[in-house]
Formats: structure tokens, sequence, C-alpha cells
């Protein structure tokens, strides 16, 4: 087929790379064997180096063992950024078991049908307000049989009190209990990477309806040897055993885990914060001297306001990629005038473990484009409603990407992967964009109905049906309108029930919590006496889309 970013690629940087797939694990022990005493890991006041973690992951992968975790299993994180995750993550690997992904965000109806979907029997959360108690109803209510739970204090150099009591019983482990061995497990092997599932990524599609990607030990590897290469253009950004990257984005996110295997992959020093605090994220890349940042386009826009208002030295940046929604070109322009870094951005999906194309720092970049195809990713654009006629370069249409990141399939849902992929093998995104003629990729629109609010997936459906449980609602349609902050906001518009009294944007919030995440709140509300339809009854989201555009 037509490959014609090849012609654009940097001069350093080759599409057609040697990797093959590997152990997801792997990555990390090449990282000890290059650079045991570097540091690994930074949390508050402490430091782990690459030995120090490879051994707490071996511990991890006995425990688990011990604890009756056999080669399958699911264990489940539910966890914001913090030491035990990648020691959680790796070691459940090396045990043999498959990690799910679960976020701190979700409300607790979508958590349990997780639970459910995937058959997580084990739980890794810490003690923190917002977790622990979702973890324990999941115990009362699911299928879920044991949690362990760490504390941020576990590792973090400095005294952080608990902000939960943990039961003592037979379903309960602390973290540091876990890891109380001598790290022999029995090592499980891995026959074929390429098909042996290493993650499920719950995503939604176009759907809202959450479904496990199938991510491979294959597909982790190969995204990772896939954006390593991107680091080869010279000069060089990113130098293996010599950065200090800042891991802000939440790594229940897919985008954050292939930003922490990169990191790994490239013996860098992962300074993790729990949350994105924009003033202590600030002060960390001063203080810290961070090198390189990976974040939404919501991050970048919040630190140059921050670095505006407040002088701060925020010359050691090299490297900064954006993802997770579209990158507007105000907020490369700001960043770049406050740190002479330009952000460059890329993009991918739960799908293809986060990869998908990349912007070189020195070579071809074009307002409007998410870049060139990843090396060893080919992209091509069909007609939306005949997936198999190719069109020609400019031509609208949707995206369809293949290559060695892209999932085997969505987790026990054979009919939604058969309908995800073509005939022939190509994933089918969603997205309909376009690709120029120099092999730049440039996105049009997301799916038709899923949202991007600051970086996360969000969906009407599911604030929708959360609404209709209200008794005064009659009709509900839910849209996303522009946000300068967060890409986008959902609003709702609403039919009140005949006598229904006034319903106010704070009670619907109001009534919403608990029923959706945080990312999922509605922002906007407008009460209509009307819905618009379409010829057959429907709502007519487009009509709703076409009167905000008028507004602005």
């Amino acid at each position: 087929m037509a490959r014609p970013w090849l012609e654009s690629y940097p001069a350093d940087v080759r599409w057609d790379i040697d990797d093959q797939p590997a152990p997801a694990w792997r990555m990390l022990d090449t990282a000890v064997a290059s650079w045991p005493d570097h540091p690994a890991l930074t949390f508050f006041a402490r430091k782990l180096s690459y030995r120090e973690l490879h051994a707490l992951v071996d511990r991890a992968a006995a425990g688990l063992q011990r604890l009756g975790v056999r080669p399958g299993d699911r264990v489940g994180l539910y966890l914001p950024n913090c030491p035990q995750y990648p020691i959680a993550f790796f070691g459940a690997l090396k045990a043999g078991a498959i990690v799910v992904n679960y976020s701190p965000l979700d409300a607790e109806a979508t958590l349990a049908r997780k639970v459910e979907d995937s058959g997580t029997d084990v739980l890794v959360t810490l003690d923190l307000e917002v977790l622990l108690p979702k973890a324990e109803s999941l115990l009362a209510g699911t299928r879920l049989k044991t949690v362990i739970v760490g504390s941020l204090a576990d590792f973090a150099g400095v005294p952080i009190p608990p902000q939960c009591e943990v039961p003592r019983d037979a379903a309960h482990l602390r973290f540091l209990e876990l890891l109380d061995n001598d790290g022999r497990y029995t090592p499980q092997p891995i026959d074929d990477p390429a098909t042996h599932i290493a993650v499920l990524q719950y995503t939604g599609g176009t759907t809202g309806v959450p479904k496990g990607a199938s991510l491979t030990h294959g597909n982790i590897s190969m995204a990772a040897a896939q954006c390593v290469e991107t680091t080869r253009a010279e000069p060089r950004s990113m130098l293996p055993g010599e950065e200090r990257m800042l891991l802000v984005l939440p790594l229940f996110h897919i985008y954050a885990e292939l930003i922490m295997f990169l990191g790994i992959s490239l013996g860098t020093e992962l300074v993790l914060h729990p949350k994105f605090d924009v003033a202590a994220v600030a002060n960390d890349i001063a203080a810290r001297r961070i090198t390189v940042m990976f974040g939404v386009p919501t991050m970048f826009l919040a630190l140059a306001a921050h670095a505006r208002a407040h002088p701060i030295d925020l010359s050691s940046l090299k490297h900064c990629g954006s993802g997770g929604a579209p990158l507007a070109l105000e907020i490369v322009e700001q960043f770049r005038q406050l740190t002479g870094v330009q952000v460059t951005d890329g993009w991918g999906m739960s799908e293809t473990t986060a990869a998908g194309t990349f912007t070189p720092r020195h070579g071809l970049q074009k307002p409007g484009s998410c870049g060139l195809p990843l090396p060893r990713v080919d992209m091509k654009i069909v007609a939306t409603d005949d997936a198999g006629r190719e069109l020609a370069p400019g031509e609208l249409g949707e995206i369809c990407i293949r290559g060695p990141n892209v999932m085997r399939g969505y987790w026990q849902q054979p009919q939604d992967t058969a309908a995800a992929f073509t005939p022939d093998g190509w994933f089918r995104t969603g997205d309909v964009g376009y690709i120029d003629g120099d092999g730049c990729v440039f996105i049009i629109e997301r799916c038709k109905d899923m949202l991007l609010c600051s970086g996360y997936n969000v969906y009407p459906r599911v604030i929708e049906d959360a609404i209709y449980a209200h008794p005064d609602v009659a009709e509900v349609c839910v849209i996303g309108v522009a946000d300068e902050y967060r890409g986008q906001s959902p609003k709702a518009f609403i039919r009140l029930k005949d006598g229904a009294p006034e319903l106010t944007l704070e009670a619907l919030q109001e009534f919403l919590s608990g029923r959706v995440g945080r990312h999922e709140m509605v922002r906007a509300l407008e009460l209509r006496a009307e819905l618009p339809k379409t010829p057959v009854g429907k709502h007519s989201k487009l009509a709703l889309y076409e009167e905000e555009r008028r507004r602005r």
C-alpha cells in the first residue's frame, strides 16, 4: 500500500523497525540491567532505583501467587499515581495475571459492571476516602474476593496519615504485607506475546457501554518500541538514562500507561503526582528540573496561565507532548512563548494501546494535524458508508489503522469485535478525518456521540440514563459544548414532566452526584418545552449542535 508519510519521516527515525513482540515486563528487566542504580520512581520525598523497583515487582508477583492468583486471573488496579501502581502492574503480569484498570472517576455502578464483566477477584487500592469505601461496596456486592490496600505513606518518605481504617479480616491485605516475602515467584511462560492478553482497558467505544479492550503483551511492548523510535531524531530530546519525566496523567488511563512504558524503556526517572495541581506541577518542574512532560491540552493551558501569574523557572523542560484531545494552536504558541518548548501532538485510542501518530519535533509539522503514523503503523481513510472503499489523500472519511499496537479485540464481545474490524483486519476508529499528500493525519471530529472532556472519554448515553432516573424528567438529550478549559463539557437539554417544578443546574448536579463520574458531570442545562427530533422520532442531536454553533 502507499505510505506517503515515509517521505515526511525524520532522517534518524525508521518506520520499518525490527522490534518483535515481547513480554511486557521485559522492558523493566532491560532497564534494571542498563541502569540499576538510576532513580526509577520519585514520590514525594522518596526515590526508588530501578534495582529497588525490580525487586519490589518480584515480591509483588510472589505475594500475588501466594494469595492464589493463577495464570489468566484478573487483578484490578484502582489507584491514583503512586508507586503501588507500577509495582502491582508488573507484579501481576509476572504472576501470570491480566491487569484490569479501574478509574477513580467512575461511578460505583460502572465499577461494579466492570468487575463482573472482567471477572476481577483481586483489587489493589489505597486507604483514601475517594477509593476505599467504593472498594468495600464492590467487595460486598460483586464477585470481588480480596482487596489489597496500600497507603500513600508506604513509599512517600514522609508521614501521610491514612484516611480510612482497613478491616483486619481474610478479605483484606495490606500492600506492604503482600510484599513481605523473598521475591521468589514462579515465572509464567508467554509463548506468544502477540496473542497473550496482558491488560483489559475498558472503553465505551462509540456506544458508552463499557467494553474491555484486550491488549496483549505484544501490543504493550511494541507500542513502547514505536514511541522509543520517535525519540531517535536528532537533535534528541530524550536521552536514555538521563531524563526526569513528570507523570501526572492518571495511570489508569491508557495514555499515561504508554508514557510509563516509554519512560521505563528509556531509563527515565518518573516523578509521580497523584493528581494534577498546577502549582505543585510548576513547582516540581522548577525544583526537580523536570525535562519531559506529557499531558492533555488543558494541563498545558493551566501551566501557561500559572507561569504568567507566578514567575517560575520552567527552562529545564526539553520535550512536551500532548494527547487525549485536540491541541489548539493557541495553546502551543502560549506555551512556546513561556518555555521555548513546542508542545507536539499525537493521537491514539485505548484500542491501539494509546499509540497511533506522532509529530516530529524537528521536521514537518502542520497546524491542526496530529502528526504522522508511528513506526510499523498503517493508516487509511475509507468511506463512512462503505469500509471497503478506500479514499484518496485529502478526502474525508473514517480513519482505519493496523499495526502491532492494535488490540486483539473486545473482552468476551465477539460481535463488537467483528464490527470494529474490517474483513481484512483494519481497526475502524470511528473518527472522521483525512490524510494529506504528505502523510499528515487530520482528525475533524470524534466518534458520533463521544465527548472528550479534559482528555477523558465521556458518553452522553451514560449521562442521559442517569438523568432519566430523576422523577421530574420526561426527555433528555446531552451533547458536548465548547469549553475553553476542558475542550468539551456536557450540556443537558431537558423537557420536564407536566406540572414539574423548575429544575436548576445546581439541583441537577446534586442529583447526579454519585450517579455519574466527576468527569461526566453536566456543566450546562437548558430546559425546553420540546426537544428537536428526526423524521423517525429520534432526538436530533445534530439540530442541537447546530443551534449551539449559531450561538457562538
